[in-house]
């Protein structure tokens, strides 16, 4: 048994079920629709398919970082079998909840370290899985959280939206501006590395959006994550909502990556009630070299 845990929230795409099969511990994320005081949690008493009924039903989605007490609990239960825990939460750039982890890891005399290695989705997820394998090579909590910390940068993820609605029903944009993008039929492609979710271009089509976020990768891959001439990096074809695209998408990223093997995944949630349904998404994060750590 490894002698540290590791715990992260289910904004990185990790639910409670693959948690288990993982062997690492989920804070859920919580959820409000409208003026309803009902508090949802992901993948407890909240499903995708209801999230994005809500959403499309008109509903305002609010989220909120969980509960102090919520986070401490999972702590605890982790702690009854490991001596450490490595907390892995959602950028700090995105949500307080890192901060907010961090102070309540002050009563734990060290045996929690809360990684701030600003992530979110299927990045977070790569860094979870990069925990996990340098706890079973003997690393210790804070080992592991300096580790990602030091690479935390080295990651992607371009997203091209479908539709301007949930931007401005967000408060992101303008009505005026989501007016103007509607009717010149813009798809904004957003950049989320590091700590910010950004613009990074437009597009008149989905093809042309889709060709913008594939070089946008590729000029990532061979400026900073050690080229495209061999796996240097996991890489994913991921979606919000569409699965109908998801297997076109795989395969237009794949034959654009003919040297990597490209995962189809999902946004998170957290980032899905910020751009709606219907967007398509690239990231990658660079592969660590475990030896020579």
């Amino acid at each position: 048994m490894s002698n540290v845990a590791v715990v992260t929230d289910s904004n990185s795409g990790i639910t409670p079920e693959m948690g288990k099969e993982l062997g690492c511990y989920i804070v859920p994320m919580p959820f409000m629709f409208g003026n309803s005081d009902t508090t949802y949690y992901e993948n407890v008493n909240l499903t995708r398919d209801q999230f994005f009924d809500k959403m499309e039903s008109g509903e305002v989605v609010h989220t909120s970082q969980p509960a102090p007490n919520e986070v401490l609990k999972v702590w605890d239960e982790a702690l009854k079998d490991h001596d450490e825990v490595v907390y892995i939460p959602m950028s700090s750039g995105l949500s307080g909840s890192c901060q907010s982890a961090r102070m309540l890891s002050a009563d734990y005399d060290g045996k929690v370290e809360v990684v701030n290695n600003q992530r979110i989705s299927v990045t977070q997820r790569a860094s979870v899985l990069d925990a996990m394998e340098l706890a079973k090579r003997g690393k210790t909590a804070a080992e592991i959280r300096e580790i990602l910390e030091r690479v935390k940068f080295d990651s992607s993820i371009y997203i091209m939206l479908d539709t301007l609605v949930y931007l401005k029903r967000g408060g992101r944009i303008t009505p005026a501006a989501a007016a103007i993008g509607t009717l010149l039929r813009i798809k904004p492609v957003l950049q989320i590395k590091g700590e910010r979710l950004d613009a990074f271009s437009k597009a008149r089509t989905t093809a042309q959006g889709k060709t913008t976020m594939i070089n946008a990768m590729r000029n990532d891959m061979e400026k900073l994550y050690g080229g495209t001439a061999e796996e240097t990096c996991w890489l994913y074809a991921v979606h919000a909502n569409v699965p109908d695209e998801e297997a076109v998408w795989q395969k237009e990223v794949q034959d654009a990556f003919p040297n990597f093997h490209v995962r189809p995944d999902r946004l998170s949630l957290s980032i899905c009630c910020h751009i709606g349904p219907g967007a398509l998404a690239i990231a990658c994060s660079r592969k660590l070299d475990y030896d020579r750590l």
